[in-house]
């Protein structure tokens, strides 16, 4: 799913943001996850070399990516897939960065949105739950679709974010000391 080009992409070193401000692409590094932006608040930053596995565990990645197959030049379903989803759904709140012609920055896509990312992580953990509502909808299997339905009314999305955030990190100090 390509993503549409916006205000300030391309060669142009200007994006401008949801909130109004702009900012240089070349000032985001690949572990960045939040800009702390001159209005005041924090956006996310995913960029498409963030792997699925910062929003799911690697297990619901796997059944997703043999489950979803992407209509699009990717192999596989991956984040710009998560992002093209949220920016479905939140067009104003999200822009893009093509930066598939520029070689100084280490990705070649930037998406930055209103939301701080853990905000942006409900969303797409939201998302991805309406996704698999619907995909379920459709089984022929009236037991999964109960037990489907029967789960996800005890599925809590912020306290799935929180446990998955806090698990992420962990993980990520654990093997920065290796």
């Amino acid at each position: 799913m390509a993503a549409p080009r916006v205000p300030g992409s391309g060669g142009d070193r200007t994006l401008e943001l949801p909130c109004g401000e702009t900012l240089d692409p070349h000032a985001i590094d690949l572990g960045m996850r939040e800009y702390a932006c001159d209005c005041g608040e924090t956006h996310a930053v995913v960029t498409d070399v963030h792997p699925p596995s910062r929003f799911f565990p690697e297990s619901l990645v796997t059944i997703l990516q043999e489950t979803i197959e992407p209509a699009d030049e990717f192999e596989e379903f991956g984040t710009p897939h998560l992002l093209g989803v949220v920016m479905e759904e939140f067009p104003e709140q999200i822009v893009t960065y093509d930066a598939s012609d520029d070689g100084g920055v280490g990705y070649a896509m930037l998406w930055v949105s209103d939301f701080d990312s853990r905000r942006l992580h409900e969303i797409i953990v939201e998302l991805v739950v309406e996704l698999m509502d619907h995909a379920i909808s459709h089984a022929e299997d009236d037991n999964a679709v109960t037990d489907f339905e029967s789960q996800m009314l005890e599925f809590d999305v912020s306290e799935f974010v929180e446990q998955y955030r806090r698990q992420r990190d962990f993980e990520s100090e654990h093997d920065r000391a290796l």
